[in-house]
């Protein structure tokens, strides 16, 4: 075999390796393409989850403030709606309290009351010796309807119950303290002090606006 039939099989030899190699660098490089377009499409799809994600919880926490901020709205609103009721029916107090202060005003008509709130008082206690306290500037009125008020108690008990029952009132030395904090009425005490019955004017009417106050509520705020 001559130089030039070797240097052709050479030649024949060279160009298969070549294709060879670059065939085979064609294949690698197409699979290195496809490995990083799979990749990328997984890292694609990762990032789209992790904004969903994050959208999501994004939109959970702004519609969890926005449901804060309704709630705290709406309290504010009732708690305003309260203090609203709350100074309306305040000042009706004080309304109350102003034309309770007038009774006493009426010497016969406030010793009347005087006379009923120790008679009612009286049953409630149920006692042989009571003291009772007023006001200083209600000391003398309240001395003259002792004995009405113990002759009344006495009746109203034998016709109830038919037994006979005296009672013994005395004024009591210390007296309750003078308006406006106090409007009037009495403050009855026995055994020694132990029992105490609150029966002034203040305490009626605190007890009234709680007893009445759905009522009260219902004339000043209705339903609508």
């Amino acid at each position: 075999m001559d130089d030039a039939e070797n240097q052709k099989q050479i030649q024949q030899m060279m160009n298969f390796i070549l294709n060879e190699a670059k065939d085979k660098a064609e294949e690698i490089e197409a699979k290195a393409l496809e490995d990083f377009n799979i990749e990328k499409l997984k890292l694609v799809q990762q990032m789209k989850e992790k904004i969903r994600g994050e959208f999501t919880r994004k939109a959970k926490q702004v519609e969890t403030q926005r449901a804060i901020a309704r709630s705290t709205a709406i309290n504010n609103s009732r708690l305003q709606k309260i203090a609203a009721r709350q100074e309306v029916i305040g000042n009706l107090t004080q309304d109350v309290k102003a034309k309770l202060g007038n009774v006493t005003s009426n010497e016969a008509q406030y010793k009347k009351l005087l006379t009923d709130l120790i008679v009612q008082g009286l049953l409630m206690m149920i006692e042989d010796e009571v003291t009772v306290r007023v006001r200083q500037s209600d000391a003398k009125v309240a001395a003259s309807c002792l004995e009405a008020a113990a002759a009344k108690y006495s009746q109203l008990i034998k016709e109830q119950t038919g037994v006979s029952k005296r009672v013994k009132l005395t004024m009591d030395s210390t007296p309750l303290k003078p308006a406006p904090a106090c409007l009037g009425g009495v403050f009855l005490t026995a055994m020694g002090g132990a029992l105490k019955l609150d029966n002034t004017l203040d305490a009626r009417l605190q007890l009234q606006m709680d007893n009445d106050k759905p009522a009260i509520r219902q004339i000043l705020f209705p339903m609508k």
